[in-house]
């Protein structure tokens, strides 16, 4: 009998467990939650503080709209207007990564990341701070 029947003639894939599966799931959306709330901080800090020291740069342009104005109140509010810059940008990041994923999916390269990850979770046990936001979440719902 011709045991080269009974092997498969392709490449041979591995299925992950159902549970590895949740379990990136899980930290992905962890990993988008704490983008936002980075953002959300950002905002909350910087962006405050910034929009307050260019509260008069912002007046004069509600009054009179022109580039010097604009340029006015960029030069001469260098750090108010650099820390206004990094929170649009962070946010703008954040909606362009996000997006992404949603449109074409996680790359593979995050997607490795994310599995071995979890595979350093599941290895360090309860004593991991991610340990019981990972492991002991509810089902996902689709």
């Amino acid at each position: 009998m011709d045991q080269s029947q009974d092997l498969p003639s392709g490449p041979i894939e591995l299925v992950p467990d159902s549970a590895l599966v949740q379990e990136i799931e899980q930290l992905h959306r962890l990993s988008v939650y704490g983008r936002w709330l980075v953002v959300c901080l950002l905002w909350l800090t910087v962006g405050t503080l910034s929009l307050w020291n260019l509260r008069s740069a912002i007046q004069l342009l509600l009054d009179y709209f022109t580039w010097a104005a604009v340029r006015y109140g960029i030069i001469y509010n260098r750090l108010p207007s650099l820390g206004l810059i990094f929170c649009i940008a962070m946010t703008v990041s954040v909606l362009v990564w996000q997006t992404r994923n949603i449109l074409w999916g996680r790359p593979r390269r995050e997607q490795k990341r994310l599995e071995q990850q979890v595979l350093r979770i599941r290895q360090q046990g309860p004593s991991h701070p991610l340990w019981k936001f990972v492991r002991g979440a509810a089902p996902i719902r689709n």
